[in-house]
């Protein structure tokens, strides 16, 4: 999903609308901003994993945003977060070769989100050793509050499926699937970022190979070169040498004439 100000900048400029005033109001977000963003918001994320309303955690996250010299509305900053997640989400059936391409802030969220995820299963394994009755956030690929709005939107939608904690065993085995799951899905993504890296290792290997072959093929040309100038040297110090010698000769018999 595009960012909303890039695409209201493109529609000021084709009616003919000053871009700049629109621009003014509704900057683009640049990448360290957007970086800054995801700093921000990781940092926060226990919060936002805990509090329903967190309406005043995106006040701060605009503080914080304008402390660091970016003037950001919290609406601004929530509708940037839920963007980008949103986007994330869609990167699940992508090529991971053009993650970086495509969406350069996966790696970003991934870290957000992996850090959520291992919260909860820890929450999770205190709960069941020691009987407490903390509630890990559901989804730890969403918020609190992007969750209760699309409830609101899709009440006939379907549960979401809820733990049993009346069953230790089957709670265990869930778990236990949970972690292999995710165990299997970072071996995967190791597995292809390994053959990312052997295929570009491969191409850099290739280019080098045929640099040097290149480097090696002036070489001799600049040694056959040599070797032509060296010759044609020595014939000409030979003609040289010969002309001299003819001159001697003659003046030799001029002198010899003379007397």
């Amino acid at each position: 999903m595009e960012d909303f100000c890039d695409l209201r900048r493109a529609v000021f400029h084709r009616i003919g609308v000053n871009a700049e005033a629109a621009g003014d109001r509704f900057p683009p977000w640049s990448v360290l901003e957007t970086k800054e963003l995801l700093a921000i918001r990781a940092a926060l994320d226990k919060n936002f994993s805990e509090m329903k309303q967190n309406r005043m955690l995106w006040i701060s996250v605009a503080e914080k945003m304008k402390a660091k010299g970016f003037n950001r509305s919290d609406e601004q900053c929530k509708c940037k977060w839920k963007n980008l997640v949103t986007r994330y989400k869609g990167c699940e059936t992508m090529d991971p070769k053009a993650l970086k391409h495509q969406f350069p802030f996966y790696d970003d969220l991934h870290t957000i989100f992996t850090a959520r995820m291992q919260k909860n299963w820890w929450v999770e394994a205190e709960n069941r050793s020691g009987g407490s009755k903390r509630k890990p956030n559901e989804d730890p690929n969403g918020d609190r509050e992007l969750e209760n709005e699309e409830k609101t939107k899709t009440k006939n939608g379907t549960k979401k499926r809820k733990w049993k904690r009346d069953n230790p065993e089957e709670h265990e085995r869930n778990l236990k699937e949970i972690l292999k799951d995710f165990v299997k899905r970072e071996m995967e993504m190791e597995r292809e970022w390994r053959e990312a890296f052997r295929v570009r290792e491969e191409e850099r290997r290739l280019k080098e190979e045929e640099w040097r072959m290149k480097m090696e093929g002036i070489e001799r040309e600049k040694m056959m070169m040599e070797i032509l100038w060296r010759e044609s040297e020595d014939k000409r110090r030979e003609r040289e040498e010969a002309r001299a010698q003819k001159t001697d000769a003659l003046i030799s018999a001029l002198l010899t004439n003379l007397t």
